[in-house]
């Protein structure tokens, strides 16, 4: 089954032909640069962007994997949650798609795609699995059992890791966005100078809070002379106390849950620091530890064809309204019914 994925929940256009039997055929993405000076997303600059994209980057991976449309068994596009009118973009096209080719589609849970990412890495995990989903929207302890079966552990109660990242750059002088950015200076910067706190780690559940991290950082910021050497070093503390409590609080989960395989996914898990920190963690509790392919940790097309070609071939197919779902809580997910 090859399955067409469309995601446009923000500012990335992605576009992916996944293949049951042999992965990921071709993919773009189209990282838009507009909001860069407006330092964040603008929404109708994110739908226009995504609007002269979509379809241009569809011929572009079509030709490139050297299929034609009627090669393609099924679309899959992100339902939510997002942007209501980059959703939009990207449901109207899939579904106009799919009406004109005779093919089914799919709406995607969007933190679902993030969540499956991994399954395009080799070697893949199996379920069920403990997965920490930190991005620029969300930071999530996860339960995974199987498909469509997942349990919140533990979750941010204020800004999400990637916002705080980014947040943090902004007060820096980096530009948008700023987690890579940030996590470049860090490398020549001495984390023991600085000394952040760590929130809620005194706490036995699993939630997160970075808002008072956020307050601490810009207080030492306007307090600080910011020379290069400054701004290097309170980077590499900020990093330093994100991994520490990222490491802390899923050494917590892995205790409590009693599961051995580790998946980190979302935008956040390509940074290097926190890759090395998570992984020296799982192999002193003898765990085995999952990372998406760097370029499949932002967001992508490929997981979303992924996770559309897995609910596709369970039988899940939408109808061809075209309906988005901005919110959508992943506890509403539902595992796909069981074929009689």
């Amino acid at each position: 089954m090859r399955i067409l994925g469309i995601e446009s929940s923000c500012d990335d256009t992605g576009i992916a032909i996944y293949d049951s039997e042999r992965g990921i055929l071709a993919d773009a993405l189209y990282s838009q640069l507009s909001h860069q000076k407006y330092g964040g997303v603008v929404p109708e600059l994110a739908s226009r962007d995504h609007i002269q994209k979509v379809i241009p980057l569809i011929s572009a991976v079509l030709e490139a994997a050297q299929l034609k449309s009627e090669d393609i068994d099924g679309i899959a596009y992100t339902k939510g949650p997002g942007l209501a009118g980059a959703l939009m973009v990207g449901a109207t096209i899939a579904q106009g798609l799919g009406f004109a080719w005779k093919i089914p589609t799919i709406g995607v849970h969007h933190l679902e795609g993030h969540l499956l990412a991994p399954m395009l890495a080799e070697p893949a995990p199996s379920f069920p699995f403990l997965a920490l989903l930190i991005s620029g929207g969300h930071t999530q302890i996860i339960s995974v059992r199987t498909l469509g079966d997942y349990e919140i552990l533990g979750e941010s109660l204020d800004d999400a890791v990637g916002e705080a990242f980014d947040k943090t750059a902004k007060l820096l002088g980096l530009p948008y966005p700023g987690g890579p950015h940030l996590e470049k200076l860090a490398q020549n910067g001495n984390a023991k100078k600085f000394q952040f706190p760590r929130p809620l780690l005194h706490r036995e559940d699993l939630n997160f809070s970075f808002s008072g991290l956020k307050t601490h950082v810009a207080n030492v910021i306007h307090k600080t002379e910011l020379s290069d050497e400054n701004k290097a070093d309170i980077a590499a503390q900020f990093e330093e106390t994100i991994a520490d409590i990222l490491c802390k609080k899923m050494h917590r989960a892995l205790l409590q849950t009693g599961i051995s395989r580790l998946v980190v996914a979302g935008g956040v898990s390509a940074n290097l620091t926190l890759r090395k920190a998570l992984s020296a963690l799982a192999e002193k509790e003898e765990c085995h530890i999952y990372f998406p392919p760097l370029k499949y940790c932002t967001d992508n097309g490929a997981m979303i064809a992924y996770a559309g070609a897995q609910r596709l071939m369970r039988d899940e197919k939408s109808d061809f309204s075209i309906q988005v779902r901005p919110r959508w809580p992943l506890s509403e997910l539902k595992a796909p019914e069981k074929s009689a």
